[in-house]
């Protein structure tokens, strides 16, 4: 396996860790242009910061095995627990989507209210469940737990909030169960709370009935079939969702639980995803690959609907996250299986994305492309540099090294 240890460490951790970290407010900055090279905004929105909790925490736990001191990250996790919790949870125990550097929320859209997003309330359940593995005294385990408790609630009665990109009337979004099932387990990890467990569990089987049909994953699914979005694919979500079921199978049953059911499912999404032309997956693809195709929701062309919109805009380009997903996903299944495609894949990712995205010695990636994998200054989601997937997926891989052979399952 390549030495990933050291590409985080000296390169992806040594960058964040001089630039992220804000001394005078806690919390980190994020808003970084793609090259990292220009901070364009101290706004902090809570997802990242509820990341880079989880994150940090995630990396002083893992201190002696990447020879680290783990003191600066620990202080960074609870520094960024604390900033969330104080300046971004609100009353009814939703979370702001943003704050300016010091703390003040304020609403990312005119009209449009301090909460617009779920996602932003479990990322900050997942940064307080890093924080509670580090020291619980101040309540992070419980604090994790409500979040996560309350926010599929509201994924369960349809009353969530999804900004920017709210999913259509009439449809499902693989994002809502799959991030239930991550923050979940997490969850359960540091509380041991079986109120978590049972989440992860509803929201598996919400995976398979709904989103899951042989070993095809559907991103949208809908009542009409022949739609752009309900033709749509997402083969990084795919990639992250199966390492997420692998992570959770001790609380599972079922065809998501053993390793070799999840290996066709990355296969599908793998073959489905994967530019052929210049190397590299796609971010979004038709069902039968290549551009995504369909009737517009609307029955017009453009579609007002910002999500369709953005699958037309941008579903050829590549992107930091589904390669730092497929790094560890790919890698994962091959090691615990055996099994020889998913051990070429694992090859083949590995080629591509080190070509492709990290910047050099000391520095990050290049997280936005185009098809050909030239820098892209484009906002995805979020206008920021996210702290998150590549050094997750890194440090998943670090650990995955050391596991060794004893992780193998059988076939």
């Amino acid at each position: 396996m390549p030495p990933y240890r050291d590409h985080l460490v000296d390169d992806v951790l040594a960058w964040w860790m001089a630039h992220g970290p804000d001394p005078d407010h806690g919390g980190v900055l994020t808003c970084w242009d793609n090259a990292g090279t220009r901070l364009v905004s101290h706004d902090k929105y809570t997802w990242s910061q509820g990341r880079w909790a989880w994150l940090t925490a995630a990396v002083a736990q893992s201190s002696d095995r990447l020879r680290v001191d783990g003191g600066p990250y620990a202080e960074q996790s609870l520094r960024a627990a604390r900033f969330v919790r104080d300046h971004a949870l609100l009353p009814d125990g939703t979370t702001a989507f943003v704050t300016d550097r010091e703390g003040t929320p304020f609403e990312p859209v005119t009209d449009g209210g301090l909460h617009t997003s779920v996602f932003a309330d479990l990322f900050a359940a997942l940064g307080w469940a890093g924080a509670a593995t580090l020291d619980d005294g101040e309540g992070w385990g419980d604090l994790a737990l409500v979040t996560l408790l309350r926010s599929a609630e509201r994924i369960e009665d349809g009353s969530f909030r999804s900004e920017p990109y709210p999913v259509p009337a009439g449809h499902r979004s693989l994002g809502l169960p799959m991030i239930l099932v991550g923050v979940g387990e997490q969850v359960f990890r540091a509380t041991g709370a079986a109120e978590a467990a049972g989440v992860v569990r509803a929201a598996a089987a919400e995976i398979i009935e709904h989103h899951l049909r042989g070993d095809d994953v559907v991103e949208m699914p809908a009542g009409q079939e022949d739609t752009l979005l309900a033709r749509h694919r997402t083969p990084g979500h795919t990639l992250e969702a199966l390492w997420f079921l692998h992570h959770a199978r001790d609380l599972l049953d079922g065809p998501l639980a053993a390793p070799a059911g999840l290996v066709p499912i990355a296969g599908r999404a793998l073959r489905t995803g994967w530019d052929e032309e210049h190397g590299g997956l796609f971010r979004y693809t038709d069902v039968d690959g290549g551009q995504p195709r369909g009737a517009p929701l609307a029955g017009g062309t453009p579609s007002p609907d910002p999500y369709e919109s953005l699958v037309r805009a941008t579903w050829d380009t590549k992107l930091w996250w589904p390669h730092a997903e497929a790094l560890y996903t790919t890698r994962l299944l091959a090691q615990v299986t055996d099994d020889p495609a998913m051990k070429a894949w694992a090859d083949r990712v590995h080629d591509y994305t080190f070509a492709t995205f990290p910047e050099g010695p000391g520095r990050e990636w290049t997280q936005i492309r185009d098809r050909t994998g030239a820098p892209l200054e484009k906002t995805v989601a979020l206008p920021v540099k996210d702290p998150f997937h590549v050094a997750r997926a890194l440090l998943l891989l670090t650990e995955l090294e050391h596991a060794g052979p004893e992780l193998q399952e059988e076939k």
